[in-house]
């Protein structure tokens, strides 16, 4: 969710800080360890790219780093890379290979940019101009600093050098506040700006599971709030402010009698919203391991820092990338508690699940799909749980911000939220465009009209007066499971989500049964063809 911002601009004397080196992109392919597999697969990934380079507009200067590599269990391969030109990183470049057991090209996946040349990559803005415009943009941040990185930036196709500069600092509660400028790199004009952290705005109650089991690890004679089977520990950030916290910073939550909470709102004991915290990172490693096989947000095995109290009455949740933590605030001292509640942590870290793999942009149509896969699998956390005490439902952060932050069934019942695509969805905040694919998800797991789930009554149109017969929850975030992390890329917009899920439902089910109807049906009823 978007950050919350102040009215009021604070940019400290001497709070630039201008970095114009380039950044190195990390490689990364799903695993701890080298699979021999996985490396064949990746060798014959380039093979295919520089064998059929037309097909991906792969030419001189470019170069392919590894990002993610699904091996299906027939044998067929997809491999992921994002694109760099002369060293620059190409927004809207990335691209999947899509090959069989023997390493032949079946198919491909890429975003918007086919050819990523540009006629000069020696800029005529300097970055010290592109950081001040930056600043200058970014209301709202305290304590700010600013970052600018040379890209080239193809996210509608047309490829330019441009500035990528990442402003950071604070929001007004101390929470991580951030905002990305793309300026082009020749004429200073401003190409996009979208914020740089993805977070949950809530209301919040604390104890929302109730009584629950935890896994903590034996330490000095008590116990520690590290999960020493999922890898995630659980700190007190202390009310310290976002920048001041990386994954070393903050207290462990120890305990001598392995007895956490006193499961009150707004109680002097910390370590109540610790243990919603930890429980429910729990869930959501869960899900994702025991349903898809992933190990962890970058399937890797590794776990995830979670902060609680974070800030000074934040009311607010997000996930960073960039520390690998997961950050929560206190509420607002006055009708808001914590922000730990089980679809709000899903949605979180599901943020870095979409970062590891599609990476959908942060903006226009792929901003709002991004939105749209953290609430589909927030949501799918909660009905994971089945927890009696937080009962699943599509109803997105119900149990934070009663009656509800956002409901699948009719998005647009929050005022905001679009039902139907049109050409216009774009232009919306991500978290109101997501409302096109949680309303895809809702009709395609439960189909159309009004049905009562779980004691929750739900109504649920169609834009084009069709009827649509559901497939059931599993069934379809399974399909937009594979959808993300196998045909989508960071440009995707919402007919290419279409094309993405029907592929992904062709492979687990067939090109004829009623799971790609029930898809296809699905995206026609939002006016998504």
């Amino acid at each position: 969710m978007s950050p919350i911002s102040s009215p009021r601009r604070h940019l400290a004397a001497g709070a630039i800080a201008v970095t114009a080196a380039l950044v190195a992109v990390t490689v990364q392919t799903g695993s701890a360890t080298a699979v021999p597999g996985r490396d064949a697969a990746i060798a014959q990934a380039k093979a295919n790219v520089a064998r059929y380079a037309g097909t991906f507009g792969f030419g001189a200067g470019q170069d392919l780093q590894v990002k993610d590599v699904i091996l299906d269990a027939d044998g067929t391969q997809h491999v992921r890379f994002d694109r760099t030109y002369q060293g620059l990183p190409v927004v809207g470049g990335d691209l999947v290979v899509h090959q069989d057991a023997h390493g032949r090209l079946k198919d491909s996946s890429h975003g918007k940019a086919h050819d990523p040349k540009v006629k000069s990559t020696v800029p005529a803005v300097p970055a010290q101009a592109s950081a001040s415009s930056a600043l200058r943009d970014a209301e709202g941040i305290s304590s700010a600093t600013s970052t600018p990185e040379l890209i080239v930036w193809a996210a509608d196709g047309t490829p330019r050098l441009a500035w990528r500069t990442t402003v950071a600092g604070l929001g007004d509660h101390g929470q991580p506040a951030g905002k990305v400028v793309v300026t082009d790199a020749s004429t200073g004009e401003q190409i996009e700006a979208y914020d740089a952290e993805h977070q949950a705005v809530g209301t919040g109650h604390s104890e929302y599971t109730g009584d629950v089991a935890i896994d903590t690890t034996p330490q000095n004679g008590g116990y520690a709030l590290i999960d020493p089977t999922r890898g995630h520990i659980t700190k007190d950030a202390n009310n310290v402010s976002s920048s001041s916290l990386n994954a070393s910073s903050g207290t462990l939550f120890t305990d001598a009698d392995n007895v956490w909470g006193d499961g009150k709102k707004f109680t002097g004991v910390r370590a109540t919203a610790a243990v919603d915290a930890h429980a429910n990172t729990a869930w959501t490693y869960d899900y994702y391991k025991n349903t898809f096989g992933r190990s962890g947000i970058k399937n890797d095995g590794k776990g995830a820092t979670v902060f609680v109290h974070v800030g000074t009455k934040w009311d607010n949740a997000q996930w960073s990338d960039t520390c690998f933590c997961m950050m929560t605030g206190d509420g607002d001292g006055v009708t808001d508690p914590e922000q730990v509640d089980l679809d709000t942590m899903g949605h979180e870290m599901t943020h870095g699940v979409t970062s590891a793999t599609a990476n959908l942009r942060y903006s226009g149509e792929s901003g709002g799909l991004n939105e749209a896969t953290s609430d589909i699998f927030g949501t799918m956390v909660e009905w994971y749980a089945n927890n009696g005490v937080d009962t699943p439902d599509y109803l997105f952060s119900d149990q934070s911000t009663p009656p509800w932050l956002r409901r699948m069934d009719k998005p647009s019942l929050d005022g905001r939220s679009a039902d139907c695509w049109t050409r216009k969805v774009g232009q919306l905040d991500v978290h109101n465009s997501s409302g096109v694919g949680n309303h895809w998800f809702y009709l395609a797991s439960e189909g159309s009209g009004t049905k009562t789930i779980n004691g929750v009554t739900y109504n649920s149109p169609t834009c084009n007066s069709s009827t649509v017969t559901g497939i059931g929850n599993q069934k379809a975030a399974k399909i937009w499971y594979r959808a993300l992390t196998v045909y989508m890329t960071s440009t995707t917009d919402y007919k290419g989500a279409r094309a993405a899920s029907l592929k992904a439902a062709t492979d687990l089910y067939g090109s004829t049964s009623a799971e790609y109807k029930a898809v296809a049906a699905a995206w026609s009823a939002v006016s998504v063809n």
